[in-house]
């Protein structure tokens, strides 16, 4: 077997200074015969100055490569390629519209938008390097892309154009991540960032109790965008994020105004956390102005089976200066969920999960603006809006500790007769999805 540049060198040097040990002990052993041990003390003493030329001149190839075991080799190539990490996941499903079995496009439902069919939601794929060090100048980096016909709502926002346009397809963030060396660590991050609102994740099933999102998740949050991000922690309980951000739903290439976001964390014992989130900014896209408010908290009720509860209330405002006709001038729209799970055993685990959203003007929920895909037949502003619903209950099995297999059951309602519109053109009030979604995490 052939060994690499690098081993081949180190056995070199290891070998060379193994033979200068053994002379050295045989040179000690010599002291029956003087004269014949001082010749061979003068013989050893040439061999060695022989050999610190020879190890000299493999540690000038070792600096010439990028091999030698100093600060140099640190930020090589080759030792960042060493240290980078890889993870992701493949997430499938199947789903079934039990009150409209032919209709295939709910437009109530967020995931699987082909319903009767296999689907393959997501395929997440993450490079990392090591986390920063809080102890001094640290730099790191991290790059996330998701594809699957869930990308379209996890994603950025900002599309594809003409030639010259930017094109973010795929990428569900990318940052570079500084620690500056101040008290417990001033952590910044520029690049995309993923929002700092809603409880879940966008990862889906992959990472959260529930395989779908809920309605919080997908109306009353946002997709990533590009800015930058200042944390601090002022001790184990507290700490700050603040972030500059191009818009509120402008992702990467918004230009003018920005989007203000910041958020105070609390962890007051092991069993509880909580974040208080503002916002505000004037948005190109409208021309609008939102703002608004989120509280998160979370609490585990009782050690046995891991019990634990999840809440997130969301507070909306709107002002739009170009309103015309019957779209409404301003407006506010507010959101409550809460989530119950539990972990029966170490492979069985269940969570049930009930939100509720009130949008009066119908301007978060019926596509105004292209913030929600029109998944809902009223026209913003052209009705008193909808208030929507939904409950699902979800069971989490992982045979092994890679593979998440998620049978759900989820009720969707609209208080709108015509909000749930099927391709055919009729609406309902109701709809209910039942499947199953598996997830592969590596």
């Amino acid at each position: 077997m052939k060994l690499p540049t690098r081993e081949r060198i180190y056995l070199s040097v290891i070998a060379a200074a193994a033979s200068v040990v053994m002379a050295n002990q045989a040179a000690q052993a010599q002291t029956t015969t003087p004269t014949a041990a001082d010749s061979k003390v003068d013989r050893l003493e040439k061999e060695n100055q022989d050999l610190r030329k020879r190890l000299d001149m493999m540690d000038d190839v070792l600096k010439k490569e990028g091999l030698e075991p100093s600060g140099a080799q640190e930020t090589s190539p080759v030792q960042a390629l060493s240290q980078m990490t890889i993870s992701g996941f493949v997430e499938a499903s199947y789903f079934y519209d039990v009150a409209s079995p032919s209709d295939k496009h709910p437009p109530g439902y967020l995931w699987n938008q082909n319903l009767g069919s296999f689907t393959l939601n997501k395929f997440k794929l993450t490079l990392a390097s090591p986390a920063v060090d809080k102890d001094k100048w640290d730099a790191a980096y991290r790059v996330s892309l998701i594809y699957g016909s869930d990308a379209q709502y996890v994603n950025t926002s900002s599309s594809i154009g003409g030639v010259g346009s930017p094109d973010f397809t795929g990428l569900r963030e990318a940052y570079l991540e500084l620690n500056v060396p101040i008290g417990t660590g001033l952590d910044i991050k520029v690049g995309e960032l993923i929002s700092l609102l809603n409880w879940e994740s966008g990862d889906g099933g992959a990472a959260n109790a529930n395989f779908s999102q809920g309605y919080q998740w997908f109306i009353t949050g946002n997709p990533p965008d590009a800015g930058i991000q200042l944390s601090y922690d002022f001790t184990d309980w507290l700490g700050v994020k603040l972030r500059v951000q191009n818009g509120l739903y402008g992702g990467e290439v918004q230009t003018g105004q920005k989007t203000f976001m910041g958020g105070l964390y609390l962890a007051p014992d092991k069993k509880t956390t909580l974040a208080l989130l503002g916002f505000g900014g004037h948005q190109t896209a409208g021309p609008n102005n939102d703002l608004g408010a989120s509280l998160l908290g979370s609490r585990q009720l009782m050690e046995t089976y891991n019990l634990s509860f999840a809440t997130e209330f969301d507070w909306f405002h709107f002002d739009n200066p170009a309103a015309a006709g019957a779209q409404a001038a301003h407006g506010d729209s507010w959101s409550i969920g809460g989530w119950l799970t539990a972990d029966f055993t170490p492979k069985l685990g269940a969570a049930l999960r009930a939100d509720f959203l009130d949008d009066p003007t119908g301007y978060q929920s019926a596509g105004d603006l292209g913030i929600v895909p029109a998944l809902y037949s009223p026209v913003p502003g052209s009705n008193n809006g909808q208030q929507l619903s939904s409950v699902t209950l979800t069971l989490d099995y992982k045979p092994v500790p890679a593979i998440k297999i998620q049978p759900e059951i989820r009720w969707n309602h609209t208080s709108y007769g015509g909000g749930f519109a099927t391709a055919a053109g009729s609406g309902k009030h109701n709809e209910v999805i039942v499947g199953m979604g598996a997830s592969y995490l590596f």
